[in-house]
Protein backbone atom coordinates (compact mmCIF):
# COMPACT_ATOMS: atom_id res chain seq x y z
CA UNK A 1 0.00 0.00 0.00
CA UNK A 2 2.71 2.51 0.81
CA UNK A 3 4.91 1.76 -2.44
CA UNK A 4 1.20 1.98 -4.20
CA UNK A 5 0.58 5.71 -3.08
CA UNK A 6 4.06 6.66 -3.83
CA UNK A 7 3.74 5.62 -7.26
CA UNK A 8 0.47 7.05 -7.57
CA UNK A 9 1.98 10.26 -6.67
CA UNK A 10 5.15 10.10 -8.74
CA UNK A 11 1.86 9.77 -11.42
CA UNK A 12 0.13 12.58 -10.10
CA UNK A 13 3.15 15.05 -10.16
CA UNK A 14 4.20 14.10 -13.48
CA UNK A 15 0.76 14.48 -15.07
CA UNK A 16 0.78 18.02 -12.86
CA UNK A 17 3.98 18.58 -15.02
CA UNK A 18 2.78 17.90 -17.97
CA UNK A 19 -0.09 19.79 -17.92
CA UNK A 20 1.70 23.16 -16.76
CA UNK A 21 4.56 22.41 -19.50
CA UNK A 22 1.53 22.48 -22.26
CA UNK A 23 -0.40 25.58 -20.40
CA UNK A 24 3.33 27.64 -20.61
CA UNK A 25 3.41 26.51 -24.57
CA UNK A 26 -0.42 27.33 -25.37
CA UNK A 27 -0.09 30.85 -23.30
CA UNK A 28 3.29 31.54 -25.40
CA UNK A 29 1.56 30.38 -28.82
CA UNK A 30 -1.09 32.74 -27.79
CA UNK A 31 0.77 35.99 -26.47
CA UNK A 32 2.86 35.53 -29.63
CA UNK A 33 -0.30 35.49 -31.83
CA UNK A 34 -1.56 38.36 -30.05
CA UNK A 35 1.88 40.09 -30.58
CA UNK A 36 1.93 39.62 -33.98
CA UNK A 37 -1.28 40.30 -35.11
CA UNK A 38 -0.82 43.74 -32.83
CA UNK A 39 2.12 44.06 -34.95
CA UNK A 40 0.61 43.73 -38.19
CA UNK A 41 -1.89 46.50 -36.61
CA UNK A 42 0.67 49.06 -35.95
CA UNK A 43 2.90 51.53 -38.05
CA UNK A 44 6.26 52.56 -37.19
CA UNK A 45 6.51 56.10 -37.18
CA UNK A 46 9.97 58.29 -37.58
CA UNK A 47 10.86 62.06 -37.04
CA UNK A 48 13.54 63.82 -38.88
CA UNK A 49 14.17 67.26 -37.97
CA UNK A 50 16.71 69.89 -38.60
CA UNK A 51 17.60 72.61 -40.96
CA UNK A 52 18.82 72.78 -44.41
CA UNK A 53 21.15 69.73 -44.61
CA UNK A 54 17.82 67.65 -43.40
CA UNK A 55 16.21 69.32 -45.99
CA UNK A 56 18.54 67.71 -47.88
CA UNK A 57 20.62 69.36 -50.63
CA UNK A 58 22.32 66.88 -53.23
CA UNK A 59 21.00 67.52 -57.02
CA UNK A 60 18.41 64.27 -58.34
CA UNK A 61 20.18 64.97 -61.39
CA UNK A 62 23.75 64.08 -59.17
CA UNK A 63 21.72 60.96 -58.22
CA UNK A 64 20.90 59.79 -61.35
CA UNK A 65 24.07 60.49 -62.93
CA UNK A 66 26.12 58.23 -60.26
CA UNK A 67 23.59 55.53 -60.28
CA UNK A 68 23.82 54.96 -63.73
CA UNK A 69 28.21 56.04 -63.63
CA UNK A 70 30.04 52.13 -63.39
CA UNK A 71 32.44 53.85 -60.52
CA UNK A 72 29.18 54.48 -58.49
CA UNK A 73 26.64 52.69 -59.67
CA UNK A 74 27.25 49.93 -57.24
CA UNK A 75 26.76 52.52 -53.83
CA UNK A 76 23.23 53.14 -55.34
CA UNK A 77 21.57 49.65 -56.61
CA UNK A 78 19.99 48.68 -53.57
CA UNK A 79 18.09 51.80 -54.16
CA UNK A 80 17.09 51.23 -58.20
CA UNK A 81 14.74 48.71 -59.47
CA UNK A 82 16.14 48.53 -63.27
CA UNK A 83 16.76 51.57 -64.60
CA UNK A 84 14.69 53.58 -61.94
CA UNK A 85 14.49 54.63 -58.21
CA UNK A 86 12.55 51.61 -56.47
CA UNK A 87 8.83 53.48 -55.06
CA UNK A 88 8.60 52.04 -51.53
CA UNK A 89 5.03 50.65 -51.01
CA UNK A 90 5.57 50.12 -47.40
CA UNK A 91 7.66 52.95 -46.67
CA UNK A 92 5.95 56.57 -46.96
CA UNK A 93 6.66 60.04 -46.27
CA UNK A 94 5.57 63.63 -44.82
CA UNK A 95 7.65 66.53 -45.71
CA UNK A 96 5.63 69.94 -45.64
CA UNK A 97 4.06 70.03 -47.98
CA UNK A 98 4.65 66.97 -49.90
CA UNK A 99 3.45 63.52 -49.35
CA UNK A 100 4.10 59.89 -50.56
CA UNK A 101 5.53 57.05 -51.20
CA UNK A 102 9.38 57.47 -50.78
CA UNK A 103 11.33 57.28 -53.82
CA UNK A 104 13.93 59.97 -54.78
CA UNK A 105 13.60 63.43 -54.31
CA UNK A 106 12.16 64.48 -50.89
CA UNK A 107 14.65 67.05 -49.86
CA UNK A 108 14.59 70.29 -51.29
CA UNK A 109 13.38 71.01 -54.78
CA UNK A 110 14.69 68.83 -57.13
CA UNK A 111 17.14 67.54 -54.72
CA UNK A 112 17.16 64.43 -51.82
CA UNK A 113 18.83 63.87 -48.64
CA UNK A 114 19.23 61.61 -46.17
CA UNK A 115 15.44 60.35 -45.89
CA UNK A 116 16.10 57.76 -48.64
CA UNK A 117 18.45 55.87 -47.40
CA UNK A 118 17.35 56.23 -43.54
CA UNK A 119 13.95 55.06 -44.53
CA UNK A 120 15.48 52.07 -46.95
CA UNK A 121 16.89 50.56 -43.93
CA UNK A 122 13.92 51.35 -41.69
CA UNK A 123 11.56 49.44 -44.28
CA UNK A 124 14.08 46.88 -44.90
CA UNK A 125 14.21 46.08 -40.99
CA UNK A 126 10.52 46.66 -39.78
CA UNK A 127 7.64 43.96 -41.04
CA UNK A 128 5.45 47.33 -40.13
CA UNK A 129 4.89 50.13 -42.50
CA UNK A 130 7.08 52.71 -42.24
CA UNK A 131 6.26 56.34 -41.79
CA UNK A 132 8.87 59.83 -41.63
CA UNK A 133 7.95 62.97 -40.66
CA UNK A 134 10.55 65.47 -41.80
CA UNK A 135 10.05 68.85 -40.62
CA UNK A 136 13.06 70.97 -41.53
CA UNK A 137 13.75 74.81 -42.57
CA UNK A 138 16.75 76.31 -43.64
CA UNK A 139 19.12 78.37 -41.55
CA UNK A 140 17.00 78.14 -38.05
CA UNK A 141 19.27 77.11 -35.34
CA UNK A 142 18.83 75.62 -31.86
CA UNK A 143 19.60 78.21 -30.65
CA UNK A 144 16.73 80.27 -31.48
CA UNK A 145 14.07 78.67 -34.02
CA UNK A 146 14.37 74.78 -32.15
CA UNK A 147 14.88 76.70 -28.56
CA UNK A 148 13.15 73.85 -26.58
CA UNK A 149 10.56 75.13 -24.13
CA UNK A 150 12.43 73.94 -21.23
CA UNK A 151 15.84 76.43 -22.13
CA UNK A 152 13.72 79.88 -21.49
CA UNK A 153 14.80 82.64 -23.21
CA UNK A 154 18.22 83.53 -23.40
CA UNK A 155 19.51 85.97 -20.41
CA UNK A 156 18.26 89.44 -20.02
CA UNK A 157 21.13 91.14 -20.95
CA UNK A 158 21.94 89.01 -24.04
CA UNK A 159 17.86 90.02 -25.42
CA UNK A 160 18.51 93.31 -24.77
CA UNK A 161 21.64 93.53 -26.64
CA UNK A 162 19.60 92.23 -29.55
CA UNK A 163 17.06 94.40 -28.97
CA UNK A 164 19.70 97.29 -29.75
CA UNK A 165 21.40 95.76 -32.43
CA UNK A 166 18.32 95.40 -34.24
CA UNK A 167 16.65 98.76 -33.60
CA UNK A 168 20.00 100.03 -35.02
CA UNK A 169 19.70 97.77 -37.95
CA UNK A 170 16.38 99.13 -38.92
CA UNK A 171 16.78 102.69 -37.87
CA UNK A 172 19.51 102.52 -40.73
CA UNK A 173 17.36 101.11 -43.08
CA UNK A 174 15.13 103.29 -42.23
CA UNK A 175 17.85 106.37 -43.63
CA UNK A 176 19.07 104.62 -46.45
CA UNK A 177 15.78 104.17 -47.93
CA UNK A 178 13.97 106.83 -46.68
CA UNK A 179 11.66 104.92 -44.90
CA UNK A 180 9.62 104.85 -41.38
CA UNK A 181 9.59 101.28 -40.41
CA UNK A 182 8.71 101.30 -36.88
CA UNK A 183 11.29 99.55 -34.17
CA UNK A 184 10.87 96.38 -33.34
CA UNK A 185 9.59 95.41 -29.44
CA UNK A 186 10.80 93.18 -27.06
CA UNK A 187 7.75 90.82 -28.26
CA UNK A 188 9.10 91.12 -31.19
CA UNK A 189 12.69 89.98 -30.53
CA UNK A 190 11.37 87.09 -28.08
CA UNK A 191 8.63 85.83 -30.68
CA UNK A 192 10.52 84.00 -32.89
CA UNK A 193 12.49 81.97 -30.50
CA UNK A 194 11.08 78.05 -30.07
CA UNK A 195 8.78 78.47 -33.15
CA UNK A 196 10.52 75.95 -35.06
CA UNK A 197 9.99 73.41 -32.03
CA UNK A 198 6.33 74.54 -31.69
CA UNK A 199 6.43 73.98 -35.80
CA UNK A 200 7.29 70.65 -35.47
CA UNK A 201 5.24 69.43 -32.62
CA UNK A 202 2.37 70.54 -34.73
CA UNK A 203 3.32 69.01 -37.90
CA UNK A 204 4.03 65.66 -35.83
CA UNK A 205 0.83 65.57 -33.70
CA UNK A 206 -0.91 66.35 -37.17
CA UNK A 207 0.54 63.81 -38.99
CA UNK A 208 0.06 61.06 -35.90
CA UNK A 209 -3.66 61.91 -36.12
CA UNK A 210 -4.66 61.97 -39.85
CA UNK A 211 -2.10 59.92 -41.48
CA UNK A 212 -4.40 57.42 -42.44
CA UNK A 213 -6.06 60.35 -44.77
CA UNK A 214 -2.56 61.32 -45.88
CA UNK A 215 -1.88 57.12 -46.80
CA UNK A 216 -4.86 55.68 -47.40
CA UNK A 217 -2.65 52.50 -47.77
CA UNK A 218 -2.44 52.66 -43.78
CA UNK A 219 -6.57 53.30 -42.91
CA UNK A 220 -7.09 50.93 -39.98
CA UNK A 221 -3.01 51.35 -38.63
CA UNK A 222 -2.04 52.57 -35.41
CA UNK A 223 0.91 54.99 -34.95
CA UNK A 224 3.86 54.09 -33.11
CA UNK A 225 6.36 56.70 -32.33
CA UNK A 226 9.83 54.56 -33.40
CA UNK A 227 12.49 57.19 -33.39
CA UNK A 228 13.82 60.53 -33.72
CA UNK A 229 16.92 61.66 -36.53
CA UNK A 230 18.42 64.99 -35.73
CA UNK A 231 20.80 66.18 -38.37
CA UNK A 232 21.48 70.28 -37.69
CA UNK A 233 23.95 72.76 -36.37
CA UNK A 234 25.49 74.94 -39.04
CA UNK A 235 23.63 78.53 -37.90
CA UNK A 236 24.57 77.21 -34.25
CA UNK A 237 28.14 78.23 -35.40
CA UNK A 238 27.53 82.44 -34.43
CA UNK A 239 27.12 84.67 -32.05
CA UNK A 240 26.12 83.02 -28.38
CA UNK A 241 24.70 79.90 -29.66
CA UNK A 242 28.18 77.96 -29.49
CA UNK A 243 28.43 77.72 -25.94
CA UNK A 244 24.71 76.96 -25.48
CA UNK A 245 24.93 74.22 -27.73
CA UNK A 246 25.45 71.37 -25.45
CA UNK A 247 22.67 72.40 -22.51
CA UNK A 248 20.16 73.24 -25.56
CA UNK A 249 20.61 69.80 -27.19
CA UNK A 250 19.94 68.32 -23.61
CA UNK A 251 16.96 70.49 -23.11
CA UNK A 252 15.67 69.58 -26.88
CA UNK A 253 15.98 65.75 -25.91
CA UNK A 254 14.05 65.68 -22.88
CA UNK A 255 11.12 67.98 -24.28
CA UNK A 256 10.85 66.10 -27.15
CA UNK A 257 10.00 62.86 -25.28
CA UNK A 258 7.78 64.79 -22.78
CA UNK A 259 5.95 66.35 -25.25
CA UNK A 260 5.45 63.24 -27.29
CA UNK A 261 4.99 61.05 -24.31
CA UNK A 262 7.92 59.09 -25.10
CA UNK A 263 9.90 58.91 -22.44
CA UNK A 264 12.67 56.72 -23.89
CA UNK A 265 12.44 57.43 -27.94
CA UNK A 266 15.47 56.30 -29.73
CA UNK A 267 17.31 59.56 -30.72
CA UNK A 268 19.61 59.84 -33.52
CA UNK A 269 22.22 62.60 -33.58
CA UNK A 270 24.14 63.37 -36.75
CA UNK A 271 27.10 65.42 -35.68
CA UNK A 272 27.99 68.73 -38.05
CA UNK A 273 30.66 67.56 -40.51
CA UNK A 274 30.97 71.03 -42.54
CA UNK A 275 34.68 70.52 -42.23
CA UNK A 276 34.67 67.70 -44.45
CA UNK A 277 38.21 66.18 -44.46
CA UNK A 278 39.76 69.08 -42.35
CA UNK A 279 40.45 69.11 -39.09
CA UNK A 280 37.26 71.06 -37.12
CA UNK A 281 38.25 73.78 -35.21
CA UNK A 282 36.81 76.97 -33.54
CA UNK A 283 32.93 77.14 -33.48
CA UNK A 284 32.39 73.95 -35.40
CA UNK A 285 34.41 72.14 -33.43
CA UNK A 286 32.37 73.71 -30.33
CA UNK A 287 28.93 72.97 -31.86
CA UNK A 288 29.92 69.15 -32.89
CA UNK A 289 31.63 68.24 -29.57
CA UNK A 290 28.18 69.64 -27.81
CA UNK A 291 26.66 66.86 -29.76
CA UNK A 292 28.80 64.34 -29.53
CA UNK A 293 28.67 64.70 -25.65
CA UNK A 294 24.92 63.39 -25.67
CA UNK A 295 26.86 60.31 -25.87
CA UNK A 296 28.14 60.35 -22.62
CA UNK A 297 24.86 61.54 -20.77
CA UNK A 298 24.09 58.98 -17.91
CA UNK A 299 19.82 59.11 -18.49
CA UNK A 300 20.65 58.81 -22.41
CA UNK A 301 22.60 55.76 -22.42
CA UNK A 302 21.35 52.86 -24.69
CA UNK A 303 18.26 55.75 -26.07
CA UNK A 304 20.60 58.37 -27.56
CA UNK A 305 23.49 57.89 -30.08
CA UNK A 306 25.12 60.64 -31.55
CA UNK A 307 28.15 60.04 -34.52
CA UNK A 308 30.68 61.79 -36.29
CA UNK A 309 29.59 63.11 -40.41
CA UNK A 310 32.44 64.47 -41.20
CA UNK A 311 34.15 61.06 -41.32
CA UNK A 312 31.85 59.74 -43.66
CA UNK A 313 33.02 62.46 -46.09
CA UNK A 314 32.73 62.25 -50.10
CA UNK A 315 36.75 61.98 -50.70
CA UNK A 316 35.93 62.97 -54.67
CA UNK A 317 33.89 65.72 -54.11
CA UNK A 318 36.20 67.30 -51.41
CA UNK A 319 39.18 66.90 -53.33
CA UNK A 320 37.81 68.55 -56.44
CA UNK A 321 35.57 71.60 -54.61
CA UNK A 322 38.37 73.86 -54.60
CA UNK A 323 38.76 73.95 -58.31
CA UNK A 324 35.07 73.79 -59.27
CA UNK A 325 35.06 76.63 -60.76
CA UNK A 326 37.43 76.07 -63.64
CA UNK A 327 36.08 72.09 -63.52
CA UNK A 328 32.43 73.34 -63.82
CA UNK A 329 31.10 70.20 -65.99
CA UNK A 330 33.28 67.59 -64.08
CA UNK A 331 31.92 69.38 -60.40
CA UNK A 332 28.54 68.84 -62.20
CA UNK A 333 29.21 64.96 -61.86
CA UNK A 334 30.50 64.88 -58.38
CA UNK A 335 28.88 67.30 -56.28
CA UNK A 336 25.98 70.00 -56.35
CA UNK A 337 26.29 72.49 -53.42
CA UNK A 338 28.89 74.29 -51.16
CA UNK A 339 30.80 72.86 -48.31
CA UNK A 340 28.24 73.98 -45.39
CA UNK A 341 25.25 71.54 -47.30
CA UNK A 342 28.08 68.90 -47.55
CA UNK A 343 28.85 69.26 -51.05
CA UNK A 344 25.64 68.72 -52.37
CA UNK A 345 27.33 65.21 -52.54
CA UNK A 346 24.93 62.43 -53.22
CA UNK A 347 27.48 59.54 -51.66
CA UNK A 348 27.70 61.92 -48.48
CA UNK A 349 24.11 62.05 -47.60
CA UNK A 350 23.27 58.70 -48.54
CA UNK A 351 26.75 57.72 -46.10
CA UNK A 352 25.07 60.03 -43.86
CA UNK A 353 21.42 58.41 -43.61
CA UNK A 354 22.95 54.81 -43.75
CA UNK A 355 24.68 55.59 -40.57
CA UNK A 356 21.88 56.94 -39.00
CA UNK A 357 19.94 53.67 -39.21
CA UNK A 358 22.32 51.82 -38.52
CA UNK A 359 22.59 53.97 -35.31
CA UNK A 360 18.39 53.83 -34.68
CA UNK A 361 18.14 50.25 -35.42
CA UNK A 362 21.02 49.71 -32.90
CA UNK A 363 19.30 51.52 -29.87
CA UNK A 364 16.15 50.08 -31.32
CA UNK A 365 17.49 46.40 -30.97
CA UNK A 366 18.90 47.64 -27.60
Amino acid sequence: MKYFKLIQSMVSCRNTLIFVVLFVLIVMLFHTAVVAEAANDTVKVFILAGQSNMEGKAANALFDHQAKDSKTQDFFAHLRQGDDWIVRDDVFIKFLNRRGPLTLGYGSPNKTGTELEFGYMMGEYFEQPVILIKTAWGGHSLFKMFRPPSAGLPAEDKLQTLLKNTRTNVEKKNQKNNRNDPLPTMEDITKPFGSSYRNMMSEVNDVLENFETMFPALKGKKAELAGFFWFQGFNDKFGDAPDEYEANMKHFIEDVRKDLNAPALPFVIAAIGTNASKTATGTTLTVRQAQMAMNDVPEFKGNVKAFRTDLLVDKAADELFPTWKQNVEQWKLTGSDRPYHYYGSAIWYTRIGHAAGEAMLELIKD
